[in-house]
């Protein structure tokens, strides 16, 4: 009977050694299948992220061209603006000259206004 227990154990032992290696290759398995989720996951997100920087790029693209048209065009008017307002200055400068240079060396008497 003793040889009879022995045999048992020995064999629970096996079973127990054998649940154990079918344990470790599913924790095994498990870990590789979460490591290339992961890796999955990512390369997804890669790909997205690409995909909406281009879509970001060629919506700024199309939008800055319309600012940099209004840019120039408003520049080009501040330009025009200058230029009249420097032509109006030269050609008036003698007469503005003159009448400043009067008003200063020409004084005309007034009364002060009491408070």
């Amino acid at each position: 009977m003793s040889a009879q227990k022995s045999a048992g154990i020995q064999l629970l032992l096996d079973a127990e050694k054998e649940a154990s290696k079918i344990v470790q290759k599913a924790r095994e398995y498990r870990t590789k299948r979460v490591r290339e989720a992961r890796d999955e996951a990512k390369k997804e997100i890669e790909a997205y992220k690409a995909q909406k920087e281009a879509e970001f790029k060629k919506f700024e693209a199309e939008h800055t061209q319309g600012n940099k048209a209004a840019q120039e065009e408003a520049n080009a008017e501040a330009e025009a603006r200058i230029r009249e307002i420097k032509e109006a200055g030269s050609k008036n400068r003698e007469q503005v000259i003159k009448d400043l240079l009067h008003a200063v060396f020409t004084p005309t008497p007034e009364a002060m206004a009491a408070h």
